[in-house]
């Protein structure tokens, strides 16, 4: 069964005035794990020390593919330390994903750096957004990355938002993909004046239960909250999410 993650990213701010109180929250409401996006000037001894405290885990760890194309050994270093083996590559820049080729370069990238980090004892995925289902020659770029990347070398971090906004049904996409989908970014859709936003589980149109069968049906190792929408305190959100999100997992 996938356990429950928050990506810190949904909480950036209060991560960056206090990380460490602010991983002490993210325990207290519940998470099993957390998501890195930066560690705001801690050491990895700081970070683990704190992780071991709250009995919490790590997630993965955004990582922009820019960091994991050069010296890998300080940036292993420390995620060997605070125990994470999941580096996540979160963003793709317009010059590897504007046509087919681009894509298929960025697949050949995508099989380098995963190779690289396999034999390091790391596993190495991406995390996608709306873009990657444009089409390109009548495939999405979604499809030709995956199509043209090893299943041992590139696993897969689902953002079930965002495909689900790009007109995609992400179950499908899951049962597709059931042998390197490692991760599934959770969050909720709703429309607000015509334009769909993120909102806290519960609150909008995705059935997340039914991804979160469909994710213990495939071995999904995690289910990690995102938010980046709010009306309101992005902590009270996380918390909140936590709640309803457990729930969730313990009714399937």
């Amino acid at each position: 069964m996938g356990k429950l993650g928050l990506q810190l990213y949904s909480i950036k701010e209060a991560a960056e005035k206090d990380f460490l109180g602010t991983l002490e929250q993210v325990a207290e409401m519940g998470y099993e794990g957390v998501q890195f996006a930066g560690f705001f000037n801690h050491t990895a001894n700081e970070v683990k020390a704190k992780m071991d405290e709250l009995g919490i885990k790590a997630a993965g760890a955004h990582v922009p593919i820019e960091d994991l194309q050069g010296d890998l050994d300080e940036l292993l270093i420390y995620h060997n330390t605070i125990g994470n083996r999941l580096l996540i590559c979160p963003w793709l820049a317009d010059d590897m994903r504007t046509t087919a080729d681009d894509y298929k370069r960025t697949a050949e990238l995508f099989n380098s750096v995963g190779e690289r980090l396999s034999k390091e004892g790391f596993a190495f995925g991406y995390h996608n957004h709306a873009f990657e289902f444009d089409l390109h020659d009548g495939k999405t770029g979604f499809d030709i990355l995956y199509e043209n990347t090893n299943p041992q070398y590139v696993k897969m971090e689902l953002d079930c938002f965002w495909a689900t906004n790009a007109g995609y049904d992400p179950v499908e996409i899951i049962k597709k993909n059931a042998d390197r989908c490692v991760s599934l970014h959770i969050k909720d859709l709703k429309l607000v004046q015509g334009n769909p936003v993120s909102t806290e589980l519960g609150t909008g149109t995705i059935d997340i239960a039914r991804l979160i069968r469909t994710g213990n049906d495939h071995q999904v190792d995690w289910f990690v909250v995102e938010q980046e929408d709010f009306t309101g305190d992005p902590v009270e959100s996380a918390a909140q999410n936590a709640k309803a999100l457990k729930e969730i997992i313990e009714s399937v």
